[in-house]
This record gives structure tokens, C-alpha cells and sequence, in this order.
């Protein structure tokens, strides 16, 4: 797909697991592994954008491709916006923003959202799974979508809303996984918007698109994420991972 373009976002200051995107899982770091799967999508472009010179030189010392932004952006969306300002490139139409701390990410899954995003001409979109923990509904490390309607594989719903915790009396919950679809169009007007009050008070940067009643289409991933926010999640994932192999 010569219109669009994947583009990863990474740093080193992540608070809970600092220097995660060079940790590493059967000899390469969480993000040339992620950086790996983006190459097996469908999309022809792929990218690391990143503030940080020793991830830049880890992606391209390995021959990824990599874009070097400013250090100091609040948010991945900003991050890619600006590597997307730096290619310069006027034909792409959608860029899928993938993130960087999944090295077991099913690509086909966001292969299918990406079909329906173009089939829909969707503003902006993005990936669930179902809940089969009840304990994740407190969680508060979990963030959940809230649809209008159930999730059924191969077709998209409206996401209501975004929590960190949410009541187990509520309809049409999901596990939200943080992979995104952006028409360019809505990326553009995405980064020229204001942070929201309830943006900052949930730290969730999509509450931006819906107080600002842009609609995010939410489609249903077939596979469960396994990201690393903490030592003991990469120490999990590096042993599933390194058993696989």
C-alpha cells in the first residue's frame, strides 16, 4: 500500500522501564523486533521516530529505517507527526502509528483494521480485544474502550469513550490496544488541537479525538497484546518469546 505509512514511536525515559526499546529478546531489541513485524505488514514504509540518537543508531546499525525528532514531545502522536512532516511525502493518505513496546504484536490484525479503515474511509481507528479477566476492569494500567456497539470480527464500531477503570454493569467493553489509524487529514487537525482537561486528569491522549467529537472506529484484534510497561512484564515476555523461538 504506497499510501500509507507505518511509524513507530520510542524513547528511553519511559518512568516504570527506563531504556526499554534496547532491552533485549533473542538477541534484538524490543524495538528492531517491532520494527521487524512492521516490515511483514502490508504497508511498503515503515519507520522508527524516535528523540533519542542511541535508539536511531540501534535501528539503523541494524538497516532499519529511522527519523530523528525533538526529545522533548508530549505525546507518541506528536512524534510521528513531525517524522511524518519530515518525509515530505504528499501521497500518503494514512499513516498507522504502532507502537513500540509490543515485540509480539499479530500484524495481521492491524492488516485487516487497516483494510476496513480505507473500505470505511474512517477518520481515525483503532484495535480491542475482548476482556477475559474481570480483574482488568479496575485495573488501571489496562485502559478500555467503550463501544456502541459489540465488537464482531471483520466490521467496526464508534468508541464512546476511553477509561482507565470502568463498572462491570456497563455494555460493550474492551480491552484497548493502543495501535492507531489516522487519516492525514485528522492527524493534521489531531496535533493542532488542545489538550482536553480530561485528557490530562486520565492521561489518555484519544480523549482528545472524542471531546472533540472526532470519531474513532474500533475494530476486534483476534490476539491478546502482551506489552512492557514494567522489568517483571519484559522478563515474562522475554521468556514466552525465547520459548517460541
Amino acid at each position: 500500500m504506497n499510501n500509507t505509512l507505518i511509524l513507530i514511536p520510542s524513547r528511553l525515559g519511559a518512568s516504570r522501564l527506563p531504556n526499554k526499546p534496547l532491552l533485549k529478546i533473542n538477541n534484538m531489541s524490543i524495538i528492531n523486533h517491532v520494527y521487524k513485524i512492521a516490515n511483514s505488514s502490508l504497508v511498503s514504509q515503515s519507520y522508527v521516530a524516535t528523540g533519542d540518537k542511541e535508539i536511531f543508531e540501534e535501528v539503523t546499525k541494524n538497516g532499519g529505517r529511522c527519523i530523528l525528532t525533538q526529545n522533548d514531545h508530549e505525546t507518541g502522536t506528536d512524534r510521528i507527526f513531525e517524522a511524518f512532516q519530515k518525509l515530505e511525502n504528499n501521497n500518503i493518505e494514512y499513516v498507522v502509528n504502532l507502537q513500540g513496546d509490543e515485540p509480539m504484536l499479530d500484524i495481521q490484525d492491524v492488516n485487516n483494521l487497516l483494510k476496513k479503515t480505507i473500505e470505511k474511509k474512517s477518520k481515525v481507528s483503532t484495535l480491542a480485544c475482548e476482556i477475559e479477566n474481570v480483574g482488568f476492569l479496575s485495573k488501571k494500567s489496562i485502559v478500555k474502550v467503550i463501544t456502541n456497539e459489540k465488537l464482531i470480527e471483520g466490521e467496526l464500531s464508534t468508541a464512546l469513550s476511553f477509561s482507565r477503570e470502568v463498572r462491570k454493569s456497563m455494555k460493550n467493553i474492551y480491552h484497548h490496544i493502543g495501535i492507531y489509524i489516522y487519516n492525514v487529514k485528522y492527524l493534521k487537525k489531531f496535533v493542532q488541537l488542545k489538550q482536553t482537561q480530561n485528557e490530562k486528569v486520565h492521561k489518555l491522549e484519544q480523549l482528545r479525538l472524542i471531546d472533540n467529537e472526532i470519531e474513532i472506529d474500533v475494530g476486534l484484534a483476534k490476539t491478546k497484546p502482551i506489552g512492557v510497561d514494567t522489568h517483571e512484564d519484559y522478563l515474562e515476555l522475554k521468556k514466552i518469546m525465547e520459548y517460541k523461538n
